[in-house]
């Protein structure tokens, strides 16, 4: 049940998630506290010294957090970020990000996501604190 409820929650998410289509963002896998998505460097998404701007990879980065913080259908939204490059994109990558919870009390919680490219070098480490709201992402029942 927890797990098609998630999975509910993040079809209803990237549905509305206008910016995670436009950039071509998509949700590979979700469960509860966990999302795995992916982005391919387009030319548009390099900066002048030709390697993937860093608000693309802290864009990855946040909505993977996004959609982990928000998959047991409970509104919650970021209250901060924190992102480490130790290594750039590049035109072609295809980066995933790997959002994992690792802390939640309360309405309170810390949400790690590391991102790679496809050859499994770390592209960035993006650590997140979130704050639950009121609502549901979707109508429970």
């Amino acid at each position: 049940m927890p797990q098609r409820l998630a999975e509910a929650v993040g079809a209803a998410l990237y549905a509305r998630d206008h910016a995670a289509q436009g950039l071509g963002i998509t949700l590979v896998e979700i469960r509860p506290g966990y999302a795995r998505m992916t982005m391919t460097v387009r030319q548009d998404m390099l900066n002048s010294h030709d390697i993937c701007h860093g608000g693309f990879t802290f864009t990855l980065a946040d909505t993977a957090f996004a959609y982990a913080c928000n998959a047991r259908n409970l509104v919650t939204v970021a209250t901060g970020g924190t992102i480490l490059y130790p290594a750039s994109g590049r035109l072609g990558d295809r980066l995933t990000a790997i959002a994992e919870e690792r802390h939640l009390q309360g309405r309170n919680g810390v949400t790690d996501v590391t991102i790679t490219n496809q050859s499994g070098t770390v592209i960035a480490l993006f650590r997140g604190q979130s704050r639950r709201i009121e609502g549901t992402v979707i109508a429970a029942g």
